[in-house]
């Protein structure tokens, strides 16, 4: 199984998914150790990676700085606990620079590539977490979402993403973004793995001042009303605007009952992420000197706002978190691309804040206003670039938008194993199977995205009716 796993990272060493690899011998030692405790806990022998703003005991952390590095005294909760129950940790993995962008191409360790297709990117600001999971490297991952990175990347590399209310899972031993916002998110390839790691990492945290806890909300599994933008934005990319329609199309099959509301609130809220709220990034006295010019451009605009700036900002969410939970009151969850289109990393590099604000339009405003996400895909483009679309919900939907989305899968892309866990197999029988894994309606071979790209955009032409 862990030859299997280090075949493939070395397949994709030219890809930057990892800044800190544990050596094979040490994986083999965590194998070992495992032998002697029951094969029954929940996660024995799966193995996971985690973002590098996340601590583990013994690693550096460098949030995507080397200068910031450090080495971490304690483990994160949520990482404890996943290696409480059992699951093997394979190391630390690539992020826009102190997770502040969406592309995946904010790092001095290198920019992420897309799983589909190396000259686009993979998302971020979680870009390795979300690649180790695509490319069949782990089997789940842990990455972070302030401002989207949970699901643009998910969305970008055909795997699920939940972005859990904020609070449920301690993001004590995380690096901050805005530390009132921060969420720990989840990566896996269905919709039952990322609730089986969500399940295990959530809990209260009596040393994380944002933790809370509360009674999970239930959404109807028949007949339910899903809200939808009338302001959509696709930035010219029809194809993503076809899959939307078409994924539209698929809840309404499963007995959704659609209701347009107007977004413009909600674009309100999530344009005040890079407004007042980038104080709050700045306030955590990163090192400006030591940062890429892109991210440092990004923090020194904090100083554009004042302290009663804040304030007014602080006040005027509170009218729009009233106003948008109007909106959604007649409707049970709301459906929205997961982003508007997709970049080349040339187009990024040549724009790099005007187009990583585009794709958060879809994003920005969720834990602003409180909100749960997960993002599930929804579709291929002809050039085999994947699609993917976001169900949010109120804060402790989180279990239920999961269950929705297992439905859509499973209606999107039939035979997909997307309603039941893999996590609780033996792991030899996955090992069986390697290198093969369901992602979507394929089977592929995690060492040839090349040939992956190919199946997408034939299955993607044959839905379109193209």
């Amino acid at each position: 199984m862990i030859d299997e796993t280090y075949r493939r990272i070395e397949a994709h060493a030219a890809n930057p998914i990892f800044i800190h690899l544990l050596p094979k011998a040490r994986v083999e030692q965590r194998l070992r150790e495992l032998e002697r405790l029951p094969r029954t806990l929940p996660l024995w022998g799966r193995t996971f990676a985690v973002k590098d703003n996340i601590d583990v005991a013994g690693l550096p952390t460098t949030a995507g700085c080397p200068a910031f590095a450090y080495t971490a005294a304690s483990t994160a909760p949520v990482v404890q606990k996943l290696l409480d129950a059992g699951a093997v940790l394979i190391g630390k993995t690539n992020l826009d620079q102190f997770a502040t962008g969406l592309v995946g191409t904010r790092s001095p360790y290198g920019a992420c590539r897309n799983a589909f297709n190396p000259a686009y990117i993979s998302g971020g600001s979680s870009s390795g977490s979300a690649l180790a999971v695509a490319l069949g490297i782990t089997d789940f991952s842990l990455g972070t979402d302030t401002a989207g990175s949970g699901r643009i990347p998910a969305a970008f590399n055909n795997i699920v993403g939940l972005k859990p209310t904020r609070g449920l899972a301690s993001t004590r031993g995380v690096v901050p973004a805005c530390r009132s916002l921060d969420c720990v998110s989840v990566f896996a390839r269905n919709c039952a793995d990322v609730t089986a790691v969500f399940d295990l990492i959530r809990g209260p945290d009596d040393a994380d001042p944002y933790s809370r806890t509360g009674d999970d909300v239930p959404l109807s599994t028949s007949a339910f009303r899903f809200a939808v933008p009338r302001e959509l934005e696709f930035h010219g990319d029809r194809a993503y605007e076809a899959l939307f329609g078409k994924a539209l199309t698929r809840l309404g099959e499963l007995g959704g009952q659609r209701v347009d509301i107007d977004f413009a609130l909600f674009l309100e809220a999530q344009a005040l992420l890079y407004g007042a709220w980038i104080a709050e990034r700045r306030a955590e006295g990163f090192p400006l000197e030591a940062m890429l010019p892109v991210t440092r451009q990004v923090f020194e605009s904090a100083a554009r706002y004042s302290a009663a700036d804040a304030f007014k900002a602080a006040h005027r969410l509170a009218e729009l978190k009233r106003d948008c939970d109007r909106q959604l009151a007649g409707a049970d969850v709301l459906v929205v691309p997961a982003a508007p289109t997709i970049y080349r990393i040339s187009e990024i590099e040549a724009e790099p804040i005007e187009l990583n604000s585009r794709l958060g339009r879809y994003t920005n405003f969720v834990n602003l206003l409180d909100l749960a996400a997960v993002t599930v895909p929804a579709g291929f483009r002809p050039d085999g670039l994947p699609f993917g679309i976001t169900f949010v919900g109120r804060a402790f939907t989180d279990r239920a938008l999961a269950a929705l989305g297992a439905r859509f899968c499973a209606r999107t892309f039939p035979g997909c194993r997307s309603t039941t866990s893999s996590l609780s197999l033996a792991r030899a029988s996955c090992a069986r199977s390697a290198p093969h894994l369901s992602i979507g309606s394929m089977r592929w071979t995690p060492r040839d995205p090349a040939l992956c790209a190919t199946q997408a955009a034939r299955r993607s032409r044959s839905r379109c009716g193209r």
